[in-house]
């Protein structure tokens, strides 16, 4: 057979966009952007800056981890910091205590210690890997066209949650013990070694 020969070839796959409202189990990897500022304690270079703004953000991707939708990304931005205000840095740590309510299965409304503990992250190593449901939106790319996003996390008092995230999601143990990231992302971690570079 001739490699140019292209009658042979797979029909290429047409993606739609996961409709808006859709509830999926992601896997969120947080893509190292190499900026850290060590009197915020954001280390390990997860954080991203942008050189024309002075905003500082993570670079996510989302990746669906069953279902129809499965092995889908999408891409969102999580804001840490931005010279305007603290608008941007407020919504992206309401974002995290989502995720991190959804991953670890903690009711919104569960102020107890082990809720408050659970809520509690070493840095930005315990969230990249972390798997939660979300709910996918659209949003405009840089050329116009709709693409899919990841921008709430899906909470226990939901009334489909147990039902999407079944009995994989259990409650974290405090973010200081040395196995959180486990317990968190169901992988074992290598030490020193970011789970992207695993």
């Amino acid at each position: 057979m001739s490699f140019f020969d292209f009658n042979s070839a797979s029909e290429q796959t047409s993606f739609d966009l996961i409709p808006k409202g859709a509830l999926v189990r992601v896997r969120m990897t947080v893509k190292p952007g190499g900026f850290d500022d060590a009197s915020q304690g954001w280390t390990g270079g997860y954080a991203t800056r942008n050189d024309n703004t002075g905003s500082v953000y993570l670079n996510c991707e989302f990746v669906v981890m069953e279902g129809q939708y499965a092995r889908r990304k999408m891409w969102s931005l999580i804001g840490l910091y931005s010279p305007k205000g603290p608008e941007w840095s407020n919504m992206g740590r309401t974002f995290i205590k989502a995720v991190l309510n959804s991953a670890r299965a903690i009711h919104p409304n569960d102020n107890g210690p082990a809720a408050q503990n659970a809520r509690r992250i070493n840095g930005f190593a315990d969230l990249d890997g972390i798997e939660f449901l979300g709910k996918v939106d659209w949003e405009k790319d840089q050329n116009g066209q709709d693409k899919c996003v990841i921008k709430s996390a899906v909470t226990p008092d939901h009334k489909d949650y147990a039902a999407l995230m079944g009995g994989a999601s259990q409650p974290a143990p405090a973010a200081s013990a040395p196995n959180s990231y486990a317990q968190a992302t169901g992988r074992s971690p290598v030490p020193g070694r970011p789970s992207w570079a695993q």
